[in-house]
């Protein structure tokens, strides 16, 4: 049986005694109801896992002890960084959870015309709120490099940092187009319900941005980049059939 695998904000080292967060102590102790002397597995986002034995676990408090690291890769060698426009409901939550299984490198939530107003003072909980997403996710799909969640940030803001080769805005009224036969780093760009308003693909286009159709269909602001990173994981990363 495959150990639990539990993401911790500590640096971790063989031979160390760590004593985990709130969240995941509670997950070990009162969800999962592990005790001293059951293993798991921990990792800290640097790369490496660590096998560890628990020593201490209760209600209040959980302690692993820690074996030697594990350099286990299963990162992409496909660098995608998407620009996500914040929409309703947890659809940016959906977007995050299941773009961390699908390789993704890095993440920005966006704030366009059509999408989501989110006051300044609640965007860095919104972010702490998506970083813990994709955390989780790590823990379920074996990643042990955890991407990065931006600020949300206007969308002319995040294209005059973005420095991918290859930039990509998803267009269901984009022409096809032919792409290079290889890609290393993309960064992929994707609205809201309703779309980019027209001034704003103008904009992407001007910071180097070309047009991209999924196909005869128009999926959602969910769907979209979700089917998008699959394609380019399966066309230059490491997705095989």
């Amino acid at each position: 049986m495959d150990r639990p695998r539990f993401f911790t904000r500590q640096a971790l080292a063989e031979g160390a005694e760590v004593a985990l967060e709130a969240e995941p102590a509670r997950h070990i102790a009162r969800t999962l109801r592990m005790q001293p002397g059951d293993m798991l597995v921990l990792f800290d986002g640097s790369g490496a896992e660590y096998p560890g034995e628990l020593i201490a676990a209760d209600k209040r408090s959980v302690t692993v002890r820690l074996g030697a690291p594990r350099a286990i890769d299963r990162e992409s060698p496909l660098a995608v960084e998407l620009g996500i426009a914040i929409s309703r409901g947890d659809r940016v939550d959906w977007v995050v959870q299941k773009a961390t299984e699908l390789g993704i490198a890095r993440i920005a939530p966006l704030l366009t015309a059509r999408g989501l107003r989110l006051p300044a003072d609640r965007r860095e909980k919104k972010r702490g709120h998506w970083q813990r997403i994709a955390e989780s996710a790590c823990e379920q799909c074996g990643r042990n490099r955890v991407p990065a969640i931006a600020g949300p940030q206007p969308l002319a803001d995040w294209l005059s940092t973005v420095d991918a080769p290859l930039r990509l805005v998803l267009d269901p009224r984009a022409e096809p187009r032919d792409l290079p036969a290889y890609a290393g780093a993309i960064a992929l760009l994707c609205g809201p319900e309703g779309g980019l308003e027209e001034e704003e693909v103008t904009r992407a286009q001007a910071a180097g941005f070309g047009t991209l159709a999924l196909g005869p269909r128009v999926l959602r602001t969910e769907t979209a980049p979700l089917a998008a990173l699959a394609a380019l994981q399966a066309r230059w990363g490491d997705l095989r059939f």
